[in-house]
Parts: C-alpha cells; structure tokens; sequence
C-alpha cells in the first residue's frame, strides 16, 4: 500500500511564514511570541525549548529584558501593536498577510464610519485582534441566530469580514 501526502498537507502559508520567522530568531537573545505563534502545542514546545518565551498580556512588556517581540499569526490588536512598539522591543510582525489585510479594512472602514461586523469566534485570538482594529460600532457573529438578531439601522453604513480561520455548521 503506498500513502500519498497531500501537496496541500500541513501549515497554511501564513502559518508557515509564522513559525519559520521565529525559527530564524530563536537563538539570537531574548526572543518572545505575543500569544503562542500557532495553535500547535509541539510547535511552541519546541520553540521554549531553543529560548522563546511566549507572552500573553501587553503588562508583562515591562518585566522583561529587551529583545524582539514576534506577532503571532493570529495578530493583535492595535492597542497591543502600539504597546510593543512604544516598549522598546524589535518587533518582527508575523500576522498572516491575510489577517493583516484584515485589520487594514477594519481600520479605514470603521474610520469611515461603518459598523464593522466580524464573522467568527469572538474568543479566538484572530478575532480580537481585529475587533483591535475597530475605532466604531462593532459586532461579532458566530452563529445563524445571531446574523438573524443583529439590526441595522436604515442608513448604517456596514462592512462585513471573517475570522479567516472560522468553522461553521
């Protein structure tokens, strides 16, 4: 019996240029990931092992001995971006380009005055990254139900996204 591996079989492009981007720094001084760079346990193991820390809260920047911070995959909110950079750290932002496309649209978007709607799960890290993003009204759905609650008034201008990486049934 022969096993023929997918050629799309592993991480996607963004989580693969997540992790090789920390790969490339682990070793070279104090290295962190804001939040775990992927959701994949072996992964961040391996990476504690060759000296990444993973930090999960802005309020630890200042505990800790300067050196680069990398953005997770999923992204950060932009009160979190600005925190990093204003803390001195090197930052090597690793948000999947898709993801950032993501934030881009929120932030002129909701600038512009529209609601912004995020379809996706509003506990995953991805999620309230780009919620981060928002400066107006915004609203996340998760479900069939809820899209059928959510109201909009007459002339509300909306702009509608997704988590990139949201399941539905």
């Amino acid at each position: 019996m022969g096993i023929i591996l997918a050629k799309t079989a592993g991480f996607c492009f963004g989580v693969k240029r997540a992790v090789d981007k920390v790969y490339a720094q682990a070793g070279n001084g104090n290295v962190y990931t804001f939040g775990p760079i992927i959701h994949n346990e072996e992964v961040v193991k391996d990476l504690e092992k060759k000296g990444v820390r993973v930090i999960n809260d802005a309020d630890e920047l200042s505990g800790l001995e300067k050196g680069t911070i990398i953005i997770r995959s999923h992204g950060v909110a932009k009160n979190v971006y600005d925190a990093i950079n204003k803390s001195g750290f090197e930052i090597i932002d690793a948000t999947c380009p898709f993801v950032l496309k993501i934030h881009r649209i929120v932030e002129q978007k909701s600038k512009e005055g529209c609601t912004i709607i995020v379809i996706g799960n509003e506990h995953h890290p991805e999620v309230e990254g780009i919620v981060g993003w928002s400066v107006s009204r915004t609203c996340i759905i998760d479900s069939a139900e809820k899209a059928e609650e959510f109201k909009a008034d007459d002339n509300e201008k909306l702009c509608v996204v997704s988590q990139t990486t949201f399941n539905y049934k």
